[in-house]
């Protein structure tokens, strides 16, 4: 890979700002100063620094968003701000949501640009947890904590005209929030559109404020506030199963 390729990678500056850097001597290889932007470097095992900071390659990115509300889960939007909106600095070239959250609604959100490890976190096939902390309108009875974990009639249907019901749930119900809203916390395998709360709904109930809480062994880290995002450690990392 080219010099100025690498350094590109890492969001240093423009093509143009990046070679006045090396003309400037801020790069090194090996511990060698560089000053040309088309030499060639082993990303994977030369040793590049830039104004003495360590440049470790990666060919894929993971980022962990708390996600906040009003915020659209889309790579472009012309009215709305995007989740990679927030990603101030970063180089966001090819990095896409693993999974969508409603405008409304915040928590975990995972930015890659590892279509595969998307693929396996989003495939109904793979039953990877999804938990959701849910406010609701009031409180659940047996029969309707029941009928979610069994699975329930949302409106969708199959290519042969029969329910499409829900794949087998989990509900754990908390206490209270301040308002005195009931909360629940729900784990699905799926990622239907308004999926929770159209299995809130099916129940006669109603979804007052919604929070994925984790995705798989990815949790959401409780130092984040909402808007913030940091990359994922090397044991998530490895818990996901990319190192």
């Amino acid at each position: 890979m080219r010099l100025d390729k690498f350094l590109g990678e890492f969001n240093i500056g423009t093509r143009k700002q990046i070679k006045e850097y090396l003309k400037n001597g801020r790069c090194s290889v090996n511990g060698e100063i560089v000053t040309k932007p088309d030499v060639h470097v082993d990303e994977k095992n030369d040793c590049i620094s830039f104004d003495g900071n360590i440049l470790q390659y990666s060919k894929f990115h993971y980022y962990m968003l708390y996600k906040p509300q009003d915020v659209v889960s889309a790579t472009t939007d012309g009215r709305n701000t995007t989740v990679l909106d927030l990603l101030a600095g970063e180089n966001i070239k090819g990095l896409s949501p693993a999974g969508r959250l409603d405008i409304d609604t915040e928590g975990l959100l995972l930015l890659t640009d590892d279509g595969a490890l998307i693929h396996r976190l989003l495939s109904p096939k793979k039953h990877v947890d999804k938990v959701y902390e849910v406010h609701i309108r009031k409180p659940l009875s047996d029969k309707d904590i029941s009928t979610l974990e069994k699975g329930v009639n949302i409106g969708d249907y199959k290519d042969d005209g029969s329910i499409d019901y829900t794949l087998p749930a989990r509900v754990e119900v908390k206490d209270e929030d301040t308002d005195g809203n009931p909360v629940i916390h729900l784990i699905i395998h799926e990622g239907r559109f308004h999926q929770v709360k159209r299995m809130l709904e099916a129940v006669g109930n109603e979804v007052v404020f919604l929070k994925r809480l984790s995705m798989g062994p990815l949790v959401l880290d409780e130092k984040l506030s909402p808007g913030e995002y940091r990359p994922l450690s090397d044991d998530e990392l490895e818990a996901l199963g990319v190192q």
